[in-house]
């Protein structure tokens, strides 16, 4: 029942249950469920109980005389059916805003509205005006969902170093390979068809191995290009040194190795940049197997996942972070909780050398850019800022002749973004940037 709550309700139901095993009580009630509201209360939440004198001492004084008690301990304490139907109704509530996640504010609502309990009563002792509470809570609720606009989005996208591409050892030997299928082919403008094929000529590869697996050789691709007989699929604007659709498709490999952590291009960033572009020969030819892009690009990840490269540990929890919040933007602030919430690499350590945790770093996200009500089968997207510090992560990795993006080259490039929402969080939390970099170097 609890998978939607986010983690501020999860705390109230959690925080009620132990309540009521304190007070030895046999199951948990709406009573509890009051006393865990006010005792983890923050911001409006917080002032609105304050506004009424309500604390959790003079509460429990209260919700004594409206509870049973025993003297016997109980363990495993259940919900009662007025917690179910409350909790039940919170879900309602949350359905009825159009959000796909149930808040704080929702529990809140549900509780001091519900008429089949004693809290309204309890609540008339503080002479609490729930009418007022209400109104205010549902317009917070409201404000929220209704902030759908990432505060990076507005941000101007800047473009890739596109000649990184023909950097490394990793597509020196592809590349040459492709450059001399031109001559082969009459062509002088490399298309996505002949940068696949000769990935393809690579036998003893994973990557090759994968797509064998789904009909995909080196022999039945060159018979299906052959069977093409043009290249009209290639252009789609203005002839360069590439096909557009080869240079679209690279600058999606390009972007597709660093999320991935790597701070090289491989053959499997192009494999996988055909499939997300869907444009071009190669992706034709591939979809005439007649296969799931999916499914391939899942299998074509599995190795490289196998590794547990940092950064795409960290972008994994980056977009669930996302999503928790209901939201399908990935902004520079989810780039921190991502490293926040991986926890062991260096990043994570130099934050909670600071005090900074995963918890008070959620809550400051969620007071700057609020929940959305964003469909969970969208697709992730990044803003350009979140692109423009991947970039910067990638080009101090590649200095630094390192293979991989670790977690400390994405903090930097944090810090460098002092205009970023995760360079407002870190400011919340009270993290000075030269403190950071200090961090970083001793480590």
């Amino acid at each position: 029942m609890l998978e939607r709550f986010t983690e501020k309700a999860v705390n109230v139901v959690s925080e009620s249950q132990s309540i009521a095993k304190e007070m030895n009580c046999s199951e948990v009630c709406p009573e509890h469920l009051l006393l865990a509201l006010v005792s983890e209360a923050k911001g409006v939440s917080l002032k609105i109980f304050r506004m009424y004198d309500i604390t959790p001492e003079k509460l429990m004084d209260n919700i004594k005389k409206y509870v049973i008690t025993s003297s016997k301990k109980f363990e495993n304490i259940p919900f009662s059916h007025s917690v179910k139907d409350i909790l039940k109704h919170t879900m309602d509530l949350a359905s009825k805003s159009g959000n796909q996640n149930i808040l704080f504010e929702h529990l809140f609502l549900a509780l001091i509205t519900d008429k089949n309990s004693n809290i309204q009563s309890i609540l008339a002792e503080f002479d609490f005006d729930v009418l007022g509470a209400r109104d205010l809570l549902s317009k917070l609720v409201q404000k929220k969902i209704k902030r759908l606009e990432h505060p990076e989005t507005t941000d101007v996208e800047e473009k890739d170093s596109f000649e990184a591409l023909y950097e490394g050892d990793a597509l020196s030997s592809v590349f040459d390979r492709a450059v001399a299928k031109l001559s082969t082919s009459g062509y002088e403008i490399l298309g996505t068809e002949q940068i696949l094929a000769s990935i393809l000529e690579t036998c003893d590869s994973d990557l090759t191995a994968t797509l064998g697996e789904y009909g995909i050789t080196s022999e039945t691709f060159e018979e299906r290009v052959k069977s093409i007989g043009n290249r009209s699929s290639e252009f789609e604007g203005k002839k360069i040194i590439f096909t557009p659709n080869a240079f679209y498709m690279m600058n999606k490999a390009l972007e597709t190795a660093k999320e991935l952590g790597s701070s090289v291009i491989t053959p499997e960033h192009i494999v996988l940049g055909i499939l997300n572009t869907k444009k071009g020969l190669a992706y034709e030819i591939i979809k005439s197997f007649d296969i799931n892009d999916k499914k391939l690009a899942e299998d074509i990840v599995r190795p490289i996942e196998n590794q547990m490269p940092e950064t795409l540990l960290i972008m994994k929890h980056a977009k669930v972070e996302t999503r928790r919040i209901g939201r399908n933007v990935v902004g520079t602030e989810m780039f921190l909780l991502g490293i926040l919430a991986e926890g062991t690499n260096i990043a994570a350590q130099v934050l909670n050398d600071l005090d900074i945790t995963i918890k008070d770093a959620r809550q400051e996200v969620e007071n700057l850019i609020g929940y959305g009500n964003e469909y969970f089968d969208k697709e992730i997207v990044f803003t350009n800022r979140a692109k423009r510090v991947l970039e910067k992560a990638w080009l101090r990795a590649k200095q630094n002749n390192k293979q991989r993006i670790e977690s400390q080259d994405l903090l930097l490039a944090i810090l460098d973004e002092p205009d970023s929402i995760a360079m407002k969080v870190l400011d919340n939390l009270g993290a000075d940037s030269s403190e950071i970099r200090h961090g970083i170097n001793s480590k």
